[in-house]
């Protein structure tokens, strides 16, 4: 847990220098304050209402034992297997199969899953899906993921403004205009870098976990390959619209090469499956 903490405040920290960075840029000293201030403020309204953002930026639908009955009951038993609060459960009408947990803690976790996923997978493979997500709630880690895509989102915000408006230097002279194309590219790039070197390693372990909770690691194996198979093939527009978000689900939901994909936060399918597998032998 502690290592956690500590992982989500040297987050917060780095990206609170980008921030620092592009507002002097922006407006020298002066612009690095109000920056700053900007970039607290975010950070506090991401500790708070990040998960709810992102659940309304994907139209998640919350459901219950009433209108998605197996599901849910499914959800239950993994979370009392994992010793876990009750999250709250989601679906999200999507043909690409995917699914996210978000919120600050355990107590105030909620996991989500595309209507996809349960389309294609089998209950055997939803169930070690669902177990990773769980993973994550138990690991404590969903607040890093939620927090890194708000934030990185705003980054990337800010640098737009810097390249369209342009930046000042302490005489209060314009920007080379190169340097204002430099801070736009850079900056992001920079944010995914944080989010890459963070989420990577949370990957294999809430594989390792949810193989523990679900106690079927060849279910989760299986799962990924599936979902790595179809998710290639069906765009999910969301995601494509909101890139720091796709970090958050269980496989990559971006289409195409890129940046984007070039500086992947998921380990390859292949790794995270043998890996999954060697456990099933162990």
């Amino acid at each position: 847990m502690f290592g956690n903490w500590l992982k989500t405040s040297l987050l917060m920290a780095a990206i609170m220098a980008l921030f620092g960075v592009i507002g002097t840029y922006i407006g020298g000293a002066s612009g690095m304050v109000m920056a700053l201030l900007f970039g607290g403020a975010m950070n506090l309204f991401a500790y708070w209402f990040s998960d709810s953002m992102v659940l309304k930026m994907y139209n998640a639908q919350e459901v219950d034992e009433t209108s998605a009955p197996q599901f849910y009951a499914m959800v239950r038993e993994l979370a009392q297997r994992a010793e876990l609060p009750m999250p709250r459960v989601y679906l999200i009408d999507e043909a690409q199969p995917n699914a996210f947990a978000t919120g600050r803690n355990p107590e105030h976790a909620a996991v989500a899953a595309t209507t996809g996923i349960l389309r294609m997978l089998s209950a055997r493979e939803i169930r070690g899906v669902m177990a990773h997500e769980l993973a994550h709630v138990q690991h404590r880690d969903i607040l890093i993921s939620t927090i890194s895509a708000t934030m990185a989102g705003a980054i990337s915000a800010l640098a737009n403004f810097a390249m369209f408006f342009g930046g000042r230097d302490e005489e209060g002279r314009p920007a080379n205009p190169i340097a204002s194309l430099a801070v736009a590219l850079l900056a992001p790039l920079a944010a995914s870098l944080i989010q890459m070197a963070i989420s990577r390693s949370r990957e294999f372990e809430a594989d390792r976990g949810g193989a523990e909770i679900c106690g079927d690691p060849n279910a989760l194996a299986d799962a990924l390959i599936k979902i790595d198979s179809y998710a290639r093939g069906i765009p999910m527009p969301t995601a494509e619209a909101h890139p720091a978000t796709a970090q958050m689900m269980i496989m990559n939901p971006l289409s195409g090469g890129g940046i984007a994909n070039l500086f992947s936060t998921h380990p390859a399918t292949e790794q995270r499956v043998a890996r999954l597998r060697e456990l099933a032998r162990a």
